[in-house]
């Protein structure tokens, strides 16, 4: 069995973003993953919503920021952000940080004597005396009980498609008000397809692009961080994870819940102008009719579509990491599927730790953007430094006490 210090599973913006700074720290460090893999499945002709400095991995100024890249590289592309640029870019940084990586899938992490224990599926078999777990938010997509047990030809979520022309001349329901469901209704309308989208609340809410910005001018960085999370203010707040997490709970929920509520870029409202939008329409049953779907509202019946699709976003739950061993994630301290989080993202099982949108809830809503890397990133390298450095840690501690340290 081979022996490592410390194993990065993934190799997205997160898992990058932390090995980076963990090598420019001097660990040593093996990266598994496929680079990049989960962006791969998302719709073609997808944009970022994030600005310019929020989509950097890592970092927004330095060597790995998308000025580098293109300066590198000569790539030239405008805003937003088409996925396809962003993926060539992570593809970049992956050179750049983990040349080395590792994309054999892990089936399995166990504890073990002085760690850890991985097994992957070609059969070898690692030691890893730290894991952090960069594994994204693919199997905490939320598909609502109502469309449970219904055929992947008459429902499916917005993260199951890559090729949404396959919908073209098709009718289809959008369930939703967020940016995914927002956008998938616009390139479901650009391919073809008719659309309609049913949203629960009374209103859309669409963000400002980027007009107070502009109207602030130079004063605008004092109220917005370069992270892009939250509306002027609450923004400079929520990009100190180390200054949100000592806010007491009942105030972190209601401002994590304003940083981060569902909705729509500016962009896409004349993407949409053509696209009819249900509000106030709520989901209460899904029946299938031959190979169509009939929908109904909680207020009655409503049309009958060729396909569904969920809009509904994500819900974190580690539990449903499927690498996980079922007595590693019993030992975890968790709430509301959230694992509880001290220093450097440590788990309460010593030496796990576990980032990206998985420590929202001890670190705040800009977990779950890529610009949350870059704290990440920076928190993970200095935990396991300075313990390193000690020839001790402090894991014994109770991981809420960690939290509110």
């Amino acid at each position: 069995m081979t022996d490592v210090d410390i194993a990065v599973l993934g190799a997205g913006p997160y898992g990058l973003a932390t090995t980076a700074h963990l090598r420019r720290a001097g660990a040593d460090v093996r990266v598994i993953g496929d680079p990049m893999s989960f962006w791969r499945t998302m719709p073609e002709g997808m944009v970022l919503r994030s600005n310019w400095t929020a989509t950097c991995i890592g970092e927004y100024e330095g060597p790995l920021s998308l000025d580098s890249y293109m300066a590198a590289t000569g790539a030239r592309f405008g805003r937003p952000i088409p996925l396809d640029r962003f993926i060539d870019y992570g593809g970049w940084v992956q050179q750049q940080v983990a040349p080395d990586v590792d994309v054999r899938q892990v089936e399995l992490v166990q504890q073990g004597t002085g760690g850890f224990r991985l097994a992957f599926a070609d059969g070898g078999r690692l030691h890893a005396r730290r894991v952090v777990v960069a594994a994204g938010i693919a199997p905490f997509a939320h598909r609502p009980a109502w469309a449970a047990g219904l055929p992947a030809e008459l429902v499916s979520h917005t993260s199951d498609h890559r090729d949404l022309s396959w919908f073209r001349g098709r009718r289809v329901l959008v369930v939703g008000g967020g940016q995914s469901a927002l956008e998938s209704a616009a390139l479901l309308h650009e391919n073809g397809a008719e659309v309609e989208v049913a949203a629960r609340k009374d209103h859309l809410t669409w963000l400002h692009g980027g007009k107070y910005h502009r109207m602030l001018g130079r004063w605008a960085p004092l109220v917005y961080a370069p992270t892009d999370v939250g509306p002027m203010g609450l923004s400079r707040l929520v990009a100190l994870p180390d200054l949100f997490r000592r806010l007491p709970r009942p105030v972190q929920e209601p401002l994590a819940h304003r940083a981060i509520r569902p909705a729509g870029a500016a962009w896409l409202q004349p993407r949409l102008v053509d696209v009819p939008i249900r509000l106030d329409s709520t989901v209460r049953e899904l029946e299938p009719v031959g190979n169509r779907v009939r929908v109904r509202w909680s207020t009655g019946v409503g049309p009958t579509v060729d396909h569904v699709v969920l809009g509904t976003g994500y819900r974190v739950d580690v539990a449903r990491y499927p690498f996980l061993a079922p007595p590693l994630v019993d030992a975890l301290q968790r709430v509301g599927g959230y694992p509880v989080l001290g220093p450097g993202m440590e788990t309460s099982v010593p030496g796990l730790h576990i980032v990206g949108a998985p420590a929202a809830w001890s670190f705040g809503p800009i977990m779950r953007f890529v610009s949350g890397g870059w704290y990440t990133g920076q928190a993970v390298a200095r935990r396991l430094t300075q313990t390193d450095h000690r020839g001790s840690r402090r894991t014994t501690e109770d991981p809420v006490e960690r939290q509110a340290a």
